[in-house]
């Protein structure tokens, strides 16, 4: 009996998904932005913001053998620059997804909290990918506590199902 695999394409509609919701969410309120956060050593959401889409940027330029860009140059001023580094960085994955990667061959990074580190290609994709939904859920209990709350469900269950009467 073959088990149900969770493909690459599955987990990035799903982060696809999730991140456009955020986009929605904050450009309706983007005085969130300059709301206080304490997830992952950042001050404000907007710097929440930058870390998730600096994650995803980095680590598809390590995917793709390409400069790392530093978080310095990551605008996160608006939620617009914030997704356009979304949006690079997705496009990168899917450069990678779509060339003759070797997901399986080792590389080392530096990161910015855990020192040097070395993985897999593919361990690397789907951290970058899961990383940001994990951040997105500590996102929505601080908005929440800011009185705004998500209008959708955010657990993968909800890609692929419907409700019958």
């Amino acid at each position: 009996m073959s088990e149900p695999v969770l493909t690459t394409e599955d987990l990035l509609a799903w982060n696809e998904k999730t991140t456009q919701n955020w986009r929605k969410l904050l450009s309706s309120h983007p005085e969130l932005l300059n709301k206080p956060c304490d997830v992952a050593g950042s001050k404000t959401i907007a710097e929440l913001l930058q870390h998730i889409v600096a994650v995803e940027l980095r680590f598809a330029q390590r995917i793709a053998d390409l400069p790392i860009t530093d978080y310095s140059e990551l605008p996160f001023d608006s939620v617009d620059s914030i997704y356009a580094t979304h949006t690079r960085s997705i496009a990168l994955f899917q450069q990678s997804l779509a060339a003759d990667t070797n997901w399986n061959e080792e590389i080392d990074f530096p990161t910015r909290t855990a020192g040097r580190l070395r993985s897999t290609r593919k361990t690397i994709l789907f951290h970058a990918l899961l990383h940001g939904i994990r951040h997105y859920a500590q996102l929505a209990t601080l908005v929440r506590q800011q009185g705004v709350k998500p209008d959708w469900p955010m657990d993968y269950l909800f890609m692929h199902m419907e409700r019958v009467q």
